[in-house]
């Protein structure tokens, strides 16, 4: 799975008036299936997405869809998840 950090380089102000559509987008790729989960940064200074397992080719041109480019950086980690708790077992090996 990917974890997704993203960071802010505009004011929060920019990221309000974007909020709508990202959520759309977060939407559409929670539909999807890609994504397992998001949310705020506290402080917040951006966000986190982890999305599942996929072509990374694949999770940049998804991300390039993302409202946010206009307002915040992302920084890609890739985990292979080998260890949880069992209330997230299911992300082991995603």
């Amino acid at each position: 799975m990917y974890i997704v950090s993203l960071s802010y380089f505009r004011p929060v102000e920019e990221v309000e008036a974007l909020l709508e559509p990202h959520i759309q987008w977060l939407d559409r790729y929670f539909a999807a299936g890609a994504f397992i989960a998001a949310g705020r940064k506290d402080p917040r200074t951006g966000g986190i997405v982890l999305a599942k397992e996929m072509d990374r080719a694949r999770l940049d041109a998804i991300l390039a869809e993302d409202p946010f480019v206009a307002v915040a950086n992302y920084e890609v980690t890739k985990l292979n998840v080998t260890r949880a708790t069992d209330d997230f077992a299911a992300l082991v090996g995603i």
